[in-house]
């Protein structure tokens, strides 16, 4: 391992990209940690211990929210942008076609709905966050400038994230948006383990011990389903060019499990926070009624939950399926294969092959899905017999973390082997 991170940095364009990064990170932890002026610490800090909700909302927005920093809306808007963009290709053909069909040029224009869609999102959460930790006594009484201040840096700092995630992917050292929330995770662990360490006493040895075990396992479950794949023989045909024969050998074509990755767990949480979110909002009213069906709405998704995990475990199954279609164009790949000369044995070329490899990938995609989905659920399992909610947050986080590093370490390594090649 030692020697692999040597010959990283041995590479110049390589370590310039990581030490950008890295940077960006950095910049990123700087703002997370200025607050909006006005705020009660000790009932904010109340608030979230009392709440999972908003524990699990910090871990989604990239931890810029357990002080009400410039940045408390985190990545949260764009996602959801990213979410309503992504459905509406379902609706829409001329908007799939701009992003399947055009290419490069496609993705920027669709790139850019989506900048301008994450601009109202989160001005309408900020001022929803803002109105609610009113209401808590966290913020004090904001007049109408005042208001309309905090709710423009929100969304300037949301913005500003989503800039820092873009310039982030441009380096291909990992998603962006994926390592802003990465760094927000990592970023509470010394303070967490200090908590712990402050508040440890012998009969917490059995949660320990059953917490240690669920990260052993999800770890072990997340690497398993990120690097498992099923490889399709393909045969090229012989080929005479001149007097040159090319062609003539066999391969394969890795089909992944989990060709998503990390995104579907982050759009289940995403569409999941947003009932406790609209909840929460709706206890504001002085209207009886919607006191009523915010506390049911509030008690019905609540984090840890039956019906929250029942609704996570469908979600990130069906996103799985739904962000596999969108990247993973099989027609085209099939051509592709076909145009090169090569052909699955025993599958004619053209739209059978496309067909078997639509079968393939919706069996593995299947599996990947499910498996994805019970790792996900894991914690929520395990409270449910321990009844330590701790877990919920943690196995959440632990999730994101492993399923970034993963994908983060290959785009490294796929860095490194095709700067091999360019020197070759």
């Amino acid at each position: 391992m030692f020697q692999n991170l040597i010959q990283i940095f041995k590479i110049k364009d390589l370590r310039k990209s990581i030490i950008f990064v890295l940077a960006m990170l950095v910049v990123f932890r700087a703002a997370a940690v200025i607050p909006v002026p006005g705020i009660n610490t000790d009932k904010l800090r109340s608030l979230f211990e009392s709440n999972q909700f908003f524990g699990l909302f910090n871990v989604f927005s990239g931890g810029g929210l357990d002080n009400l920093s410039i940045v408390m809306l985190g990545v949260g808007p764009y996602i959801t942008a990213t979410i309503i963009l992504q459905l509406l290709t379902m609706i829409f053909p001329q908007l799939k076609e701009l992003y399947q069909k055009e290419g490069e040029q496609g993705r920027q224009k669709f790139n850019q709905y989506t900048r301008i869609a994450t601009v109202p999102l989160a001005a309408l959460q900020a001022y929803g966050l803002l109105a609610f930790f009113q209401s808590q006594g966290i913020i004090g009484h904001l007049g109408i400038f005042a208001l309309a201040t905090n709710v423009a840096v929100a969304v300037a700092g949301s913005i500003f994230l989503m800039w820092i995630g873009e310039l982030i992917s441009e380096k291909k050292i990992g998603n962006g948006i994926s390592l802003i929330i990465f760094a927000g995770i990592i970023a509470a662990l010394p303070s967490q383990v200090r908590q712990f360490y402050v508040n440890f006493d012998p009969s917490m040895i059995p949660t320990v011990i059953v917490f240690l075990v669920v990260v052993v396992l999800m770890t072990a479950g997340v690497v398993f389903i990120n690097d498992a794949q099923r490889n399709i023989p393909v045969s090229y045909a012989k080929r005479v060019r001149g007097s040159r024969v090319y062609g003539g050998v066999s391969t394969y074509l890795p089909l992944k499990i989990n060709q998503a990755g990390v995104i579907p767990i982050i759009f289940a949480m995403s569409i999941l926070l947003f009932p406790q979110m609209l909840g929460n909002f709706m206890q504001l009213s002085d209207r009886a009624w919607l006191q009523s069906a915010s506390s049911w709405l509030v008690n019905f998704f609540q984090a840890g939950g039956f019906m929250y995990g029942a609704f996570y475990f469908i979600l990130v199954v069906l996103f799985t399926y739904f962000y596999t279609a969108v990247t993973f164009d099989i027609k085209e790949i099939s051509e592709n294969v076909q145009k090169q000369g090569g052909f699955v044995p025993g599958i004619r070329p053209g739209s059978p092959t496309a067909e078997f490899l639509y079968k393939v990938m919706n069996r593995i995609t299947l599996a990947g899905a499910v498996s994805l989905g019970l790792i996900a659920v894991m914690p929520f399992i395990i409270q449910y017999f321990t009844g330590t909610a701790t877990l919920t947050v943690g196995g959440t986080a632990l999730l994101i973390v492993v399923s970034v590093v993963l994908e983060t370490i290959k785009q490294i390594k796929s860095q490194a082997v095709m700067h091999e090649y360019e020197r070759f």
